[in-house]
């Protein structure tokens, strides 16, 4: 067990000791293991993915127990995962999903904010309780073809949507509770890396999450989305990704808070993690009706565009609200971006849609080298920032040394922004 450290959330709920429990089961303790040589699947270049799923079922229908990955390369297409069935990477171990759209059925899901039909992650798993990933090995997405694919579209019609080169995410849970990912190496995704739709309690621990922006970038590759998620501890992670790294979500457009599909995510600790590239290392947004009570702590970054980001749509209701940041240092281009997002804007027609909100962060012990410090549209844009509070918060930045007249109720001690 941590040492616990904080009581409770910025609104005043308590933490569950949940949070404070970061045990990581041995191969031993995640039941009877089936060793994937031992059914068919080979280190041998083709895909195995019917002797895979073949397996997964197995082991479902005798009752439970972990696949094991041993060391080599396997290549697959989708699978699912089932009640009780968990997935063990040994040391040298790499699950590697293929990278033709067929190997990826199409089928009722979750994407950008929408409730819809798109194609299958790599793994997956629905309404599993005690899901577990873990162990030293590797998933890879083998994401190359799609992202020269997105890239050559992209130069031919600039308007092109991710939707447009269809690709499939490398992790996607919904409706899962327990869930825990520990240890692994999750890289090269096609599209977002993990995507958590209605899951509660999760846990991702010291794992690495790694796509390139060079020499081909990985479009839009997110480490982490949280959709809809409550009670999510992310700790000890490294971050590396062509996008964002944590990011919350929950459903767009002008009727989105109305939708039974989406929500909010909240309840969300994370925590001694560190980031290389990305686009965002705490996002909140775009495609999003809300997030409430997420601390992040005790983070280190390399390089990152944005460290704290929010995304807010015109077209869609949002509120973020209970937002704590502290302990943090790197160098980033944006140290607090608020950005009045109009990607793919529309309003369907809703003329009285909601101003969306942001309310009640805090910024403390932060010390940062950045070319933007406070980063906000003009006073004309469609958003309301009521309550920030800056605590001990040390900048250097080459320009946005000011913060513009946009935030009602703000309370600085001990601020330094000074010009690099």
């Amino acid at each position: 067990m941590t040492t616990r450290a904080y009581e409770t959330f910025p609104d005043g709920t308590p933490i569950d000791p949940w949070f404070y429990n970061t045990a990581v089961p041995t191969l031993a303790e995640l039941g009877r293991p089936y060793r994937v040589t031992d059914y068919g699947a080979l280190d041998d270049g083709r895909l195995h993915t019917a002797e895979l799923q073949a397996l997964i079922d197995r082991i479902a229908d005798e009752g439970g127990g972990v696949m094991v990955v041993p060391a080599g390369v396997y290549m697959t297409g989708a699978l699912f995962f089932k009640q009780g069935v968990s997935l063990y990477l040994s040391e040298g171990a790499m699950l590697r999903g293929s990278d033709d759209i067929a190997d990826y059925p199409l089928l009722p899901t979750r994407i950008e904010g929408e409730s819809c039909p798109y194609f299958a992650a790599l793994i997956n798993a629905d309404g599993v309780d005690g899901f577990t990933i873990c162990g030293p090995g590797a998933i890879d997405g083998n994401g190359m073809r799609a992202w020269r694919a997105f890239w050559l579209r992209r130069s031919w019609n600039p308007d092109c949507t991710n939707k447009d080169e269809q690709r499939p995410r490398l992790v996607y849970l919904s409706n899962c509770s327990n869930v825990l990912v520990a240890g692994v190496r999750l890289q090269n995704s096609h599209f977002w890396t993990n995507h958590l739709y209605r899951c509660d309690h999760v846990r991702y621990l010291n794992c690495r999450v790694f796509s390139p922006r060079s020499p081909v970038k990985a479009p839009s590759t997110d480490a982490i989305d949280l959709d809809v998620c409550t009670d999510v501890l992310i700790k000890g992670c490294r971050f590396e990704v062509n996008d964002d790294s944590v990011v919350l979500k929950g459903g767009k457009g002008p009727w989105a808070d109305t939708l039974p599909e989406n929500g909010i995510t909240e309840r969300v600790l994370i925590e001694d993690c560190s980031y290389g590239f990305c686009h965002g290392c705490l996002t909140f947004g775009s495609d999003a009706i809300g997030g409430r009570n997420v601390i992040l702590r005790r983070v280190q970054v390399d390089e990152s565009l944005n460290f704290l980001w929010f995304k807010m749509r015109p077209d869609t209701p949002q509120l973020y609200e209970y937002v704590l940041v502290e302990d943090a240092k790197g160098k980033v281009d944006h140290f607090f971006n608020v950005t009045n997002w109009t990607q793919f804007f529309d309003p369907q027609g809703r003329t009285d849609i909601p101003v969306s909100q942001a309310r009640c962060v805090t910024l403390r012990r932060c010390d940062f080298t950045c070319d933007t410090c406070f980063d906000m549209p003009p006073a004309e844009a469609e958003y309301i920032f009521d309550g920030l509070t800056l605590e001990d918060v040390a900048v250097r930045a080459s320009e946005g040394l000011t913060l513009p007249d946009r935030i009602e109720h703000l309370a600085e001690r001990n601020v330094s922004v000074t010009r690099r």
